[in-house]
């Protein structure tokens, strides 16, 4: 049975990733920090007849990171899905916000992919980095958040140029907004529900995970 792990996986995009995947007959590990969120989302998928882990982790240190991959034996997959948004005019950003975003967005991805590259390259398997459509341009409002997914997007590419003659891929994801959580504490967005689901998403990402450089839901 192939695996994927997928940090995040409590809610929004990282659930319906964790579903579709399972329901694919993968063995999904669930990385988070919010353990109730992370159990139901287990149950749904062993009520479905699929094989789900919860794993907490907290992508944010290093400790938490390098203990959550212990964990894992085997792995075929990992999805580097968590992530923070916050927005508003640059002069309103705290220290704190800005340290927030960048340590769950930028840090925690490089030591998530550091913590899985042993065990992707042991299975000559695949990352995926959910960048958004802010890793492709600026927007109002956005720049701490645009600012952390632009360093995203360059730290996959030059993976991509560095593993050029590994057996292993690494692809970047690009999407818009989508109706999930991610909005439930910001006024940025007026009304979520006129956003794509995240199941949607879900399913394009799962039916091109294949290890091309490039996944293209929103431009």
């Amino acid at each position: 049975m192939s695996t994927v792990a997928i940090t995040g996986a409590g809610s929004g995009l990282g659930r319906a990733l964790a579903l579709k995947y399972a329901d694919h007959d993968y063995r999904v590990y669930l990385l988070g920090r919010d353990d109730t969120k992370l159990h139901l989302v287990q149950k749904e998928i062993r009520e479905n007849g699929g094989q789900a882990e919860v794993i907490l982790c907290d992508v944010q240190e290093p400790a938490s990171v390098s203990i959550a991959f212990q964990q894992i034996g085997e792995l075929n997959v990992f999805i580097n899905n968590a992530g923070i948004g916050i927005f508003g005019p640059l002069g309103d950003y705290k220290v704190s916000d800005i340290d927030k975003t960048l340590n769950t967005n930028v840090k925690g991805t490089i030591l998530t992919v550091q913590s899985a590259l042993p065990l992707i390259r042991e299975n000559s398997g695949r990352i995926l980095t959910i960048i958004s459509t802010a890793g492709l341009r600026g927007k109002v409002h956005e720049s701490i958040y645009c600012a952390s997914k632009f360093a995203v997007k360059g730290f996959t590419e030059s993976l991509q140029k560095e593993w050029v003659d590994d057996p292993i891929a690494i692809t970047a994801v690009y999407m818009g907004g989508m109706n999930t959580p991610f909005w439930d504490h910001s006024a940025h967005v007026e009304d979520p529900t006129v956003l794509k689901g995240p199941e949607v998403v879900a399913e394009q990402i799962f039916n091109e995970d294949d290890g091309r450089r490039e996944i293209v839901i929103d431009r």
